[in-house]
């Protein structure tokens, strides 16, 4: 007699919207695919599957007057989710030592 485990990852079934926010989650927001796939109790293979699938329905687009494909765009926002994501570690490393020089910190800085 067989056991068939319902709840394992290889027999769940997921739909179209749940692909489509889980693809845009991680495009826009700056976590890793691993992140993303820890989080939502999925496989990174599949996770990845539904990204290639996503993009590959989209067309290309222009931007700065070059023609970009899906691919180039979601790599173009993942470089600038780590670039924003250090410029808020310099800027939290800057206003640390105008406090310690006791100089008050440009109130627009934020």
């Amino acid at each position: 007699m067989s056991t068939t485990v319902k709840n394992s990852k290889m027999a769940r079934r997921y739909g179209e919207d749940f692909k489509r926010q889980a693809v845009e989650l991680m495009i826009h927001s700056g976590k890793t695919q691993r992140q993303v796939a820890r989080e939502l109790d999925v496989s990174e293979y599949s996770l990845n599957l539904w990204k290639k699938a996503y993009l590959g329905q989209m067309k290309p687009t222009e931007i700065q007057g070059e023609m970009k494909s899906p691919e180039e765009m979601a790599k173009i926002i993942r470089e600038q989710h780590k670039e924003i994501e250090y410029l808020k570690r310099q800027r939290e490393i800057l206003k640390k030592a105008m406090s310690i020089l006791g100089e008050e910190p440009n109130p627009g800085m934020r």
